[in-house]
C-alpha cells in the first residue's frame, strides 16, 4: 500500500509539474504584464471580463456573477470593480474584486490598483506554484486544502506589497493624500480565497437548517479603532479619534495635523500616513463551499457584486 501511495503521489506530482510548466511558459520570464494583457484582451473578446454593471455567465461554468454600480450624491463614484471568469485561462477559476477609492485622486488610484492586481497576482501565483513543485518536502496529496491556501496567501502578500511600492513611484498619479481599499476573491473549484485590504465587506449567504438564508460575514472591517489596528497606529505615532460631528466614526490622523482623517486602517496609497500606522497588508482567508452556500456579496458604498 505504501508503494502504491508513493507511485500515485509521484504521478500526481508529474501532472502538477506539467501544469505549472505550462503556466511558466505562458508567463515567460514572469514580468507578467504582457502575458496578462494578452490574456485579458482575449478574455474581453470572449465576454469573460466585466468592469461595469452587468453579468457574467459562461455556459460551461458553474459560476454566475453580477455587478451593480451607481453614483451617489457625493459626486464622482471613485469605486471600481472587475470580474474575470476563467481567471488566468484556468477553467476552474474566477476572480472578483472591488476597489473603494478616496481622496482627490481616489478614482485613479482604484483603477490603477485594479489593473496591477491582475498581472501581479497571476505572476506571483505562478511563481509560487513552481517553487512549491520544486520543494522536495512538498507532498501534493497530504493536504490539498492547506497547500492551496498557503500558495494563495503567499501570492497575495507579495502582490499587495509590490502594488503599494509601485504606486508610490507612479508619477502620473498623486497618491500621497489619496488611496483605495481592495477586496478580492478567487474561486478555485469549491474553494474561495479572500484577500481584504480596508473596510469593504464580503458576506456569504448560506442556508440554515430551517431553509432560511443566513448571512455570514467573511471579512473584517479594518477600522482604526480595532484593538490590533489601534495598537499598531499608536506605536507608529499616529492618532485615532472621531470628529465632533461624527462621534461614531473613528479616523486615522497624522501626529500633529488634523489630516487626513482616514476611516480605515488599511489601504493602498495614502503615503502621508504610511509611516504612522496605515498598512496595505491583506488579511487572507479561505472557505470551502458546500451545497448550503448560495452566493457571496462583495460591497462598497459605490459598488456591489454578487457571485453565485
Amino acid at each position: 500500500m505504501g508503494r502504491l501511495s508513493s507511485i500515485f503521489n509521484g504521478f500526481s506530482r508529474s501532472l502538477f509539474l506539467k501544469r505549472t510548466k505550462n503556466l511558466e511558459n505562458s508567463f515567460g520570464n514572469c514580468d507578467g504584464r504582457e502575458a496578462v494583457e494578452a490574456m485579458a484582451k482575449d478574455a474581453t473578446k470572449k465576454e469573460l471580463i466585466l468592469t461595469t454593471s452587468g453579468t457574467v455567465n459562461v455556459e460551461r461554468s458553474q459560476n454566475f456573477a453580477s455587478v451593480f454600480s451607481k453614483r451617489g450624491q457625493k459626486g464622482m463614484n471613485q469605486d471600481c470593480c472587475i470580474v474575470w471568469e476563467e481567471f488566468g485561462c484556468q477553467e476552474d477559476m474566477i476572480f472578483c474584486g472591488i476597489f473603494d477609492g478616496h481622496g482627490p485622486w481616489g478614482h485613479f488610484v482604484a483603477k490603477r490598483v485594479r489593473e496591477s492586481m491582475l498581472s501581479s497576482l497571476l505572476c506571483n501565483w505562478q511563481k509560487t506554484l513552481v517553487e512549491a513543485s520544486l520543494d522536495p518536502d512538498f507532498d501534493l496529496e497530504s493536504d490539498k486544502k492547506l497547500h492551496k491556501f498557503h500558495i494563495w496567501k503567499h501570492s497575495y502578500l507579495k502582490t499587495c506589497a509590490a502594488i503599494d511600492q509601485e504606486l508610490e513611484h507612479q508619477n502620473k498619479i498623486d497618491s500621497f493624500y489619496s488611496g483605495t481599499t481592495a477586496l478580492t476573491i478567487v474561486r478555485q473549484g469549491e474553494h474561495i480565497f479572500i484577500a481584504n485590504v480596508g473596510d469593504s465587506r464580503a458576506v456569504l449567504a448560506t442556508t440554515s437548517e430551517t431553509g432560511n438564508l443566513v448571512p455570514v460575514q467573511l471579512t473584517v472591517d479594518f477600522k482604526p479603532n480595532l484593538p490590533q489596528e489601534a495598537e499598531r497606529i499608536i506605536q507608529c505615532k499616529g492618532r485615532v479619534s472621531c470628529l465632533q460631528d461624527e462621534p461614531g466614526v473613528p479616523r486615522l490622523w497624522l501626529p500633529d495635523e488634523e489630516s487626513p482623517g482616514l476611516a480605515m486602517s488599511r489601504a493602498f496609497g495614502d503615503y502621508c500616513v504610511k509611516d504612522f500606522g496605515l498598512v496595505s497588508i491583506p488579511e487572507v482567508t479561505q472557505r470551502y463551499i458546500t451545497s448550503k452556500d448560495q452566493f457571496v456579496v462583495l460591497a462598497t458604498d459605490g459598488v456591489s457584486m454578487k457571485l453565485y
